[in-house]
Order: structure tokens, then sequence, then C-alpha cells
């Protein structure tokens, strides 16, 4: 890869990146993917089969059809098909390589990387929040023994597994672990399992706590995580319990320290809700656009692949000349 100025860069390789990177060379823009892991690296990043929640035409990017052998795509057939999309469009893709910073204005951009420097006219930002984890921020929560990224149960056979969360990456893990072999147990903050996990999932769970085989405490949480315990604090006092393993399932967030360093403002509230143009998705910095799950901020469950592949046709649309701006 000798190029090294572009019309535009876009920071992140996963579907809505891969949509805007599509869209902004259909427009005739030279484009450069930029990504810190790997080709769509929050898909990698989840469990193994895991199914998605969507159809498969839900999840489609420029144009191409999504075949699947099942009503709902797996997390499989989900990376081959974007992989498939990416190789067919002969995008670049600029894989392993972290940006860390943004120079220059509109037109005349230096894209700072962990390996060299990119000339471009404009920035999207489609780099997601899945990398980040809310950590549980108690003693012993660094060990290695916490795990923030599920994919499968086996290596939790036979072992004490305590589930930190109740949304469906919880859900998942709890009844997969407890499938398996493991000792399952659960702390969830709340009174129930989340009203937001899946409607073949919820009822599951739910079941094989009343009936004993997870141990679930409800509004508790952890206090303190030692290499073979942990100590949870209940409405009926403290408890120490065996352990091996916490899967923390607690949820991920932005990069909210990049971002501000590449120039994006935020709205006063409790989200931390970036600042752009809702009809343009370009940020107070010119040239600088937003695409996909970092556009809610805290508030992840606001856009998904399915609502922000079309950020891209916004942008696309804006930069071809044909779109209005108007901020929020």
């Amino acid at each position: 890869m000798t190029q090294s100025t572009y019309d535009s860069v876009v920071v992140g390789a996963g579907p809505v990146g891969i949509a805007c990177a599509i869209e902004l060379k259909r427009i005739g823009h030279r484009v450069l993917v930029v990504e810190k892991g790997g080709l769509v690296q929050s898909l990698i990043g989840y469990p193994t089969n895991m199914e998605f929640f969507s159809t498969p035409e839900l999840l489609e990017i420029g144009g191409y059809p999504f075949a699947t052998r099942n009503y709902k795509p797996r997390r499989e057939e989900a990376i081959d098909y974007y992989r498939r999309v990416a190789f067919r469009e002969e995008l670049p893709l600029a894989l392993q390589e972290a940006v860390q910073d943004l120079q220059g204005t509109k037109n005349a951009f230096s894209v700072v990387t962990d390996k060299r420097t990119v000339s471009c006219r404009h920035v999207v930002l489609a780099v997601g929040f899945f990398d980040v984890p809310n950590r549980l921020n108690v003693p012993g929560g660094e060990r290695e023994k916490v795990v923030h990224y599920y994919k499968e149960p086996y290596a939790y056979t036979g072992r004490d597994v305590l589930v930190v969360g109740a949304k469906n990456s919880a859900a998942k893990a709890a009844l997969d672990c407890l499938r398996n072999g493991a000792r399952v147990s659960m702390v969830v903050r709340g009174s129930d399992i989340g009203e937001s996990v899946k409607y073949w999932i919820r009822p599951d769970l739910k079941n094989r706590i009343e009936e004993g085989a997870i141990h679930a405490w409800f509004e508790s949480e952890v206090e303190c995580i030692e290499p073979d315990s942990v100590t949870i604090r209940t409405p009926e006092g403290r408890r120490d319990i065996p352990n091996h393993v916490v899967l923390a399932m607690t949820g991920y967030r932005p990069d909210f320290e990049l971002l501000e360093c590449l120039g994006v403002t935020f709205m006063d509230d409790a989200a931390r809700t970036p600042i752009y143009n809702v009809e343009t998705m370009e940020t107070e910095r010119s040239g600088l656009f937003l695409a996909g799950t970092v556009c809610g901020g805290l508030n992840t469950s606001r856009w998904f692949i399915e609502n922000g592949r079309f950020h891209a046709q916004a942008i696309a649309r804006f930069l071809s000349g044909h779109s209005s701006a108007e901020s929020i």
C-alpha cells in the first residue's frame, strides 16, 4: 500500500465502516479503511455461533444479498459475509493499525497512526464501542480470571463461574456454561433479568434460576474478587462464594479519550452523546464525520448495524453535494 493521500479515511472496519467505505468509493472517493484490530473485529469478539436478533436483509450493506442457511444468521456467517463484501469491493484495508491523532483541517487532514501519517480531505469515525469494556472497579477486578469477552463455555466445565449482569450476553453465557458442566451463579444489580433479553432466552434463564440450577443474587453487586472466591454485597448482607472465573458481562463503551483527541465534542447529558449533524453525520469539527454505534455515546443500544449502515449513505450524499446541514 504505497498511496498516502486519500479523499476519505474511514476509521473502523466493522460492518458500518465497510458500508461507509463502499458508499464513498461509489461517489468517486479514494478511500482507506484503518482498523486497529482485524476485519470486523467486533464480530470476532462475539460468542461462537451467536445468533443475530435480526434477519439477514437488515444486515446487508452495499446492495449485496446476505445468504444464510438459517432464518437468522450466526456470527460466523456474518464475518464471512462482510469479508466477502469488502474483498469484492476491493477496499484498501489497513488492519492492525491504530489511529492516534488527527491533525490539520478539512481538505488537509493528517491522520496519525501507530505506523505512519496519512493525508486526506475527510475522516469518518465508525469505531463502535465493543473494544472498551465497562470494568467492575472493585478490588481484584483486574485479576486474570475476570473475563469481559465471553466466547464459549468449554474452558469452564467443572468450575465455579460467576456471571455478572443480566442482559443478552450474560444470559447466553450463564446458560451455555450451565449446559457444559459449570457451576453457575449470577449477580444482578436489578431486581430481575433484563426485559431486553431475547425472547427465546429470557424464559429459559428464569426457569433455570427458579429450579435452582443457577443461583442468582438480585439487587446485588460484586464487592471484592479473590483468587478462589468472590465477595458479594446482597440485600441480606455480604456473601463469600467459591469462584474460579468471573464473566463480567457488564457492557462496553466508546473510547471517549480517542474521540476527544480526534476533535469530537459532546452534549452535556448523561450519555455523553457526540454532537453531530443528524442529516449529514458531520461533527462540529468540519470534515470529521461519525457513523454507527459511536453516535449514541453511552447509549449503546440506540444504534446497531441495522440502522447505523444508513449513516454511510447520508455521509456520501452530503459529500457528493446532495444534502443540507442542520446541527443537533
